[in-house]
């Protein structure tokens, strides 16, 4: 059970005691300030019950117990827990004796105050002694203290047993409650910000005949606000976490995929995303002035480690192109467009007289997804830069041309069930055949002017064989798509990207699908990820099991999976989108929709909305026609 608020999280089991173990615990800004919290009502622990998120950053526990010697069987006191992200907690006694109780409540308090890394890799420290202060308890080492107080204060408070104590009065039907706050020394309550007053996010909802688009909307959503981070030299700039527990920073490719999957919910986002990586973009002379930053990421079994930097660099002019079509206005959008020219540069200077984007570093291959990225930046940053009269475009526009000729001749690998294309290609022009979800980007083309979307790397047939391939039972799980084909040499139902179903790459390839008018294998993709999404309380985790769904089966979870996380929020709400094909072009005026005519959930009606700066609202009918119901002022409908 996971609160995030971030910079807070709070982490237990459903069992609602933090015992210490593990993950457990209260966490500020990567620190662990509290491990442990047992409560005990009359010298025993409650029985859980049960445990639910009310919300992604609060969870609430229910616990019963006898305190009465004459209730017989039936329980007579209620303890209810209820935990916020922000390190505060209430717990509550309901009695229902039909004498007065008086009940003695103890709460067992300690931490390690360690690093959310240590904790990963099993190298903290034994609980830190106790000191009483205000009306609680308060840790400290040479790298921070923290404190917890207790309103009302408590009768005892025992430092050296991590011990706070009352002696509660219950009246028959009566109620009494103690609140807990944990704090890093000198820190407020401070305000988390997806739950400020003025949150980037519109609050769309969603309607029909399928119940589990909308909790997957409106919890999507929720995981979004919760993963919401503050630029620290630019406050007034927001961007997505990657994700809770393991990747609670900013992951540059991470937050603008997650923002551009976003867009429908308006540009906010995007633009504090854009305006945050521009600032660490990679400037002055050398091969990677122009770049922006990142990790390096694991990419399989067959491909050595991919840059993140890379995909990060290539995905910023797409979003900036995108979101200026969503609606972001045109100075927000000229402010932005000297750090998408020199990422557009980095691109042209890196390709040099060659065809391909290689890897960066030595000896690395030439991957498939990333001439993707590539081909789309260039069509996309082409359209942005004539839109403000720079030059560059026709350069960017010829090259990627000359890469679509080449990549569907020498990426294509021919065989008798009609060919595949090749993951990448290593230096010495060997082409590495494996089948897998980063396919998927190759149908991600992406927006242009008038609703049109940019040409692809594959011809219509290459396309066709594709979408085949995604569709069937090796990569189609019926939870989602696989990271690598089942059949596929190295296919591990858990692997990071070897089997395991990646909720990104499903999205994109449900959305790609469905715009290439491959409705069939966009449907049975779209309808194992709400069956995932149901089975996970609507809440998705980035990545799950990969094993085949059967009757009666339920999506395995993977122990290293964020939940939230910020890829796999916002393909909660890319996928609902798709449904109803919206593609605005704010600066002509214009919406064009494309819905999936095939209606595979029956009537969908999204509201709230954004588009042209203003709350939009479509209803796509059974018989997969979609009519707008709410627009900006003069919006007009495309063709």
């Amino acid at each position: 059970m996971i609160c995030v608020s971030l910079p807070g999280l709070a982490i237990s089991t459903e069992q609602g005691q933090m015992t210490g173990q593990g993950l457990e615990g209260f966490y500020r800004a990567g620190r662990r300030l509290l491990s442990r919290c047992q409560v005990r009502v009359a010298g025993r622990e409650p029985l859980a019950v049960q445990a639910r998120m009310t919300a992604a950053d609060r969870a609430r526990f229910v616990g019963t117990l006898r305190a009465s010697p004459h209730s017989g069987p039936d329980p007579d006191v209620v303890v209810e827990r209820l935990r916020h992200a922000d390190g505060t907690e209430r717990i509550t006694l309901h009695s229902a004796a039909l004498r007065p109780l008086r009940v003695p409540v103890e709460v067992a308090l300690g931490t390690d105050l360690a690093e959310l890394g240590a904790i990963a890799s099993g190298t903290t420290q034994p609980e830190l002694p106790a000191s009483v202060h205000d009306s609680g308890l308060r840790w400290s080492c040479p790298t921070g203290t923290s404190s917890v107080t207790a309103d009302p204060p408590p009768a005892d408070a025992l430092a050296s047993a991590g011990l706070l104590r009352w002696e509660f009065e219950l009246p028959p039907g009566g109620s009494r409650s103690v609140e807990l706050r944990v704090r890093p020394d000198g820190a407020g309550s401070g305000r988390a910000v997806g739950r400020a007053p003025t949150s980037p996010l519109a609050a769309a909802g969603a309607s029909g005949d399928d119940p589990r688009i909308e909790p997957l909307l409106r919890t999507s959503i929720d995981d979004l606000q919760a993963l919401m981070l503050r630029d620290r030299s630019n406050p007034g700039d927001l961007h997505l976490a990657a994700g809770a527990p393991w990747r609670t920073g900013l992951a540059p490719a991470d937050a603008l995929a997650a923002a551009r999957m976003a867009l429908p919910l308006g540009t906010r986002l995007a633009a504090g995303t854009l305006r945050t990586l521009a600032r660490s973009q990679l400037q002055g002379a050398g091969p990677q002035s122009g770049m922006l930053p990142g990790p390096r990421r694991d990419a399989g079994t067959h491909l050595p480690p991919g840059c993140t930097g890379t995909e990060a660099t290539l995905l910023f002019p797409v979003l900036l192109a995108e979101a200026r079509r969503w609606g972001l206005p045109e100075p927000e959008t000229e402010v932005l467009l000297p750090a998408a020219e020199r990422c557009l540069g980095w691109l042209r200077t890196t390709v040099g007289d060659g065809t391909y984007l290689r890897d960066p570093h030595p000896s690395g291959p030439v991957r498939c997804e990333m001439q993707a990225h590539a081909h789309r930046a260039a069509l996309l940053g082409a359209d942005l830069l004539d839109a403000y009269g720079r030059p560059g475009g026709a350069e960017l526009r010829y090259w990627a041309q000359t890469l679509r000729t080449a990549f569907r001749e020498d990426f294509w690998i021919d065989d008798p069930t009609g060919g595949r294309p090749a993951a990448a290609r290593a230096p010495d022009g060997t082409l590495v055949p494996h089948l897998g979800a980063n396919a998927a980007h190759l149908l991600d083309t992406g927006l242009l002017g008038g609703g049109e979307l940019a040409p692809g790397l594959l011809d219509k047939v290459q396309t066709e064989q594709l979408a085949r391939l995604l569709g069937s039972p090796a990569m189609d799980s019926g939870w989602g798509l696989r990271g690598l084909g089942a059949k596929e040499a190295g296919y591990n139902p858990f692997g990071h990207r070897s089997g395991a179903v990646r909720v990104h790459e499903t999205a994109i390839a449900v959305a790609g699908l469905a715009a290439a008018g491959y409705e069939k294998e966009a449907s049975s993709l779209l309808r194992g990820a709400l069956a995932s999404a149901e089975a996970f309380g609507h809440r998705l985790p980035e990545m799950y099991g990969g094993e085949q769904r059967t009757d009666g089966s339920t999506p395995l979870p993977h122990p290293a999976a964020c939940r939230p996380a910020a890829t796999a929020a916002a393909a909660g709400v890319l996928l609902p989108t798709t449904l109803a094909g919206i593609r605005p072009d704010a600066p002509a005026g214009t919406v064009t929709l494309s819905p999936m005519h095939s209606a595979p959930f029956g009537e969908i009606v999204l509201t709230g909305l954004r588009v042209a700066g203003a709350s939009f609202s479509v209803r796509v009918s059974r018989l997969g026609l979609a009519m707008v119901e709410e627009a900006a002022d003069g919006l007009q409908l495309g063709v």
